[in-house]
């Protein structure tokens, strides 16, 4: 039976056995994290080789000659270029090489269209008045923090299990104010959907009031299979070239979960005008990003099918992770109102624990060691309407605390239920 089946008497029963249980676990003074989705140690020896893959000034030179630890090509070694686009199917010229961090691109490319605006002749965002984005819910956090450091109006689009709810997409650009959407595509953070073809097929066709409207497409995990099995992602582009819509689309991607999450390379790519437009404006800003570290990675990768194989060795490791936690769930939840998502890929698994309870089971988890990430985190400004969500991140602790870990997240949500049909 279910915990809203349960009469006063079973529910006061779970509450007490689980608050007993929860009290036992206070009593250890654990500290256990699941709170961002960061590679653990075993991962990140993975890539170890990746420091000694140039070992003297003799290995610093690119394919055309160039000394690597010198100034020089804003845009990236070519064959960085090359090998991200035989990765994504992104052509070589249409990609710009920056530095470690996709994030800090997705910023600046914001920041450029707040200073700049998105096109030689465009009004800056930041003189047009009220800027809206479209924010697919729930969704990243960190894609919400820079609409919020911007000062921008951040309207919640709901998540549907192809993609999000295109009917409301297609009516919110009606609003020329609707500047642009953030975008996960591929096992989406954190509900770890893949957006259906259907969905990128709308995406390439919208037409937004704004002639401004930019689309954030950050594929994070593009090549992040849990499974042997890959999961195909619809070209964005290719859609997009069919309604002359290219230049819509900013890609982003990078190798931070890939190689070294502090020390990758990110991308950004885009149609002919926006790359070249971006350069202009970026030639004010840097003499180029960090070379030696391109050329370590395609030193060290060698080509696509080197990072695809080392992408395997990534998904055995988290894969066992990721079985504790959905055994747990299957095994300790059913009867709670609880459900999750069961990802192909990426690094999360969304918990939705009764209405009402998110907060509780937030509370709970820290009075007995576990950390999550806060209850709402994946919602504009941090508002859960039905304070249901939770993002559980399996990858960063090692598979004891883990085993430690999930039960006490179980335990928290039985007493949190039991709680709240108690009144």
């Amino acid at each position: 039976m279910t915990y809203a089946e349960l009469d006063r008497k079973a529910l006061l029963r779970i509450r007490d056995e689980a608050q007993q249980k929860l009290n036992t676990y206070e009593a250890q003074h654990l500290s256990l994290d699941l709170t961002r989705g960061k590679p653990g140690r075993s991962q990140l020896d993975l890539t170890e080789g990746m420091l000694t893959a140039l070992s003297s000034g003799r290995d610093c030179k690119d394919e055309d000659g160039l000394d690597c630890r010198n100034y020089g090509l804003l845009d990236g070694l070519p064959e960085a270029k090359r090998l991200f686009s035989d990765l994504l199917g992104i052509p070589a010229d249409r990609i710009i090489v920056g530095g470690n961090s996709s994030l800090n691109m997705m910023y600046d490319a914001v920041a450029r269209l707040m200073l700049y605006g998105a096109a030689p002749g465009k009004t800056p965002y930041c003189r047009q008045g009220t800027v809206k984005f479209l924010c697919p819910t729930p969704g990243y956090d960190r894609h919400f923090a820079i609409s919020r450091s911007f000062g921008m109006e951040m309207i919640p689009i709901e998540m549907r299990e192809d993609g999000p709810d295109m009917d409301a997409v297609r009516e919110a650009v009606k609003d020329p104010s609707v500047k642009g959407i953030w975008c996960v595509p591929k096992f989406s953070n954190p509900d770890g959907i893949t957006y259906s073809d259907k969905v990128v097929g709308e995406f390439a066709a919208l037409e937004p009031a704004a002639d401004d409207f930019r689309i954030f497409w950050d594929n994070a995990y593009a090549v992040h299979e849990l499974y042997d099995t890959e999961v195909p992602l619809r070209d964005i582009f290719a859609a997009a070239k069919e309604y002359g819509h290219e230049d819509m689309i900013y890609y982003f991607a990078s190798t931070s979960k890939i190689s070294f999450p502090g020390s990758g390379v990110a991308i950004f790519a885009s149609s002919d005008a926006n790359v070249a437009y971006t350069k202009k404006i970026m030639s004010a800003q840097t003499i180029g990003f960090d070379k030696l570290n391109q050329l370590r990675h395609v030193r060290y990768f060698g080509s696509a099918d080197g990072i695809r194989a080392q992408m395997k060795q990534h998904a055995a490791l988290i894969r066992p992770k990721f079985k504790v936690v959905l055994d747990a769930f299957r095994r300790e939840l059913p009867d709670t109102g609880a459900r999750w998502t069961e990802p192909l890929g990426g690094y999360f698994v969304s918990l939705y624990v009764m209405p009402g309870t998110a907060r509780r089971v937030y509370e709970l988890a820290g009075k007995a060691g576990v950390k999550l990430t806060a209850a709402g985190s994946a919602f504009p400004s941090g508002i859960d309407p039905r304070d249901s969500h939770l993002r559980i991140a399996p990858t960063y602790p090692d598979l004891g605390d883990l085993r430690i870990a999930v039960p006490i997240l179980c335990e928290c949500v039985k007493l949190a239920a039991a709680e709240k049909l108690l009144g």
